[in-house]
């Protein structure tokens, strides 16, 4: 590890408590997409007892700036999603969520947290690298709605690389994921209402069954998999909503499902929708019904940048050891909007491990109701982002 790296790493587990108690205040008063109020006013907070400014994105995201005292003129972006969950909490840890249908099950508080833990060293290190470590804390991730605002909003103009990162308790903690090429999938949202008429289930010629026809139709998309896509090909398509119907002796009139495509390939994601759209419209047809359909792009497919993978991988062997980094994992059918960034900026996702083989409750599955984590990976984090931004700034990254 390289002298500036052993100082940061040192700062980084001085302030671990400090970002601790960060990671559990934003856990305890967790706020779900797009009501990211309160923990918004709490960055801002902490940024400003830095002396750095900051600018809303949209209403609850937030951009700062951090400026090195040398020379230098490239610019790195470190990114982290502030949004939580519509789960209520099924845990008794003393720092639980106080706010009924809104959890950190995702562990976007840690990454909160630590990228504010890395704000506070890089503003009190500004003397030792050149150039700018921009800060994005984005909202909205879980519907893919933050990251294209920053996008769009020009907030990565002039940035030479963008660092995102995650938790994974699939491994332990002081383990971290690094891998080159497609890491998550583009994630499609649609709706599916179906339109019939009414009557009563004694005379069903009489009316057409919405709650029939849309059931006809789930199991024709499901089939969409298995016999118009290659077994090869990473495709999904799942259904998890479905209703219908007033009362158990009416013809339904109108049915509505939510659904969402998970895909890597542009042009297979293309043809899933034009295919779900003709099985919808066909079947509605045979039995007297319409449809309309409504899509929502939530995000692209998240695909890591080579150079900047490399860059990531040398640096974590360094810092953490090189048994204690992967570079092959099998890529994911879940979504992260952090993929817009990587449209426009060379970057790349860093997974670190977050699970305690001591605590069971750090080896559930993001999403889960009782979902907690080893805090002690957050060390690790910070560290990343700090010697990750230096280290670039300062073309000493190898």
């Amino acid at each position: 590890m390289k002298d500036l790296e052993k100082i940061i790493c040192q700062q980084a587990q001085e302030d671990h408590e400090y970002v601790v108690s960060l990671r559990r205040h934003f856990h305890r008063h967790a706020e779900v997409s797009k009501a990211e109020y309160r923990t918004a006013d709490k960055i801002e907070e902490e940024l400003r007892k830095l002396n750095i400014e900051t600018e809303r994105v949209g209403e609850t995201g937030i951009f700062a700036k951090i400026t090195g005292q040398l020379t230098g003129d490239k610019t790195v972006m470190l990114r982290a999603d502030t949004d939580a969950l519509p789960i209520n909490e099924s845990s008794d840890c003393p720092y639980a969520s106080q706010n009924a249908n809104a959890m950190h099950a995702c562990g976007h508080d840690s990454h909160t947290a630590s990228l504010l833990g890395a704000a506070r060293i890089l503003a009190k290190n500004t003397d030792k690298f050149g150039g700018t470590v921009t800060l994005a804390f984005q909202q909205g991730e879980e519907v893919g709605y933050g990251g294209r605002l920053f996008v769009d909003g020009g907030y990565l103009n002039h940035t030479d690389r963008v660092i995102g990162l995650h938790v994974n308790p699939i491994f332990d903690c002081g383990t971290v994921a690094i891998c080159e090429g497609p890491t998550y999938a583009a994630v499609d949202w649609f709706r599916i209402t179906v339109n019939g008429k009414a009557a009563h289930v004694s005379t069903p010629e009489k009316g057409v069954d919405a709650l029939y026809i849309a059931s006809q139709i789930v199991v024709a998309i499901q089939a969409l998999i298995t016999r118009l896509s290659s077994p090869m090909d990473n495709l999904l398509v799942g259904i998890g909503k479905l209703t219908a119907g007033e009362t158990y002796n009416v013809v339904a009139a109108n049915a509505v499902m939510e659904g969402t495509i998970r895909s890597f390939s542009p042009a297979l994601r293309k043809q899933t929708k034009e295919k779900i759209e003709e099985t919808a419209h066909s079947i509605a047809s045979i039995y007297g019904g319409t449809v309309a359909l409504e899509w929502q792009d939530n995000t692209s497919p998240l695909i890591n940048d080579a150079a900047v993978t490399r860059e990531a991988q040398i640096l974590a062997g360094r810092l953490f050891g090189q048994e204690h980094l992967i570079t092959k994992v099998t890529p994911s059918l879940a979504g992260d909007d952090f993929a817009e960034y990587l449209l426009k900026v060379p970057g790349t996702y860093v997974q670190f491990g977050s699970r305690n083989p001591h605590r069971k409750e750090t080896a559930l599955p993001l999403h889960n109701e009782k979902f907690d984590l080893d805090e002690d990976y957050m060390n690790y984090a910070v560290q990343f982002y700090c010697c990750y931004a230096i280290d670039y700034l300062n073309n000493d990254i190898e």
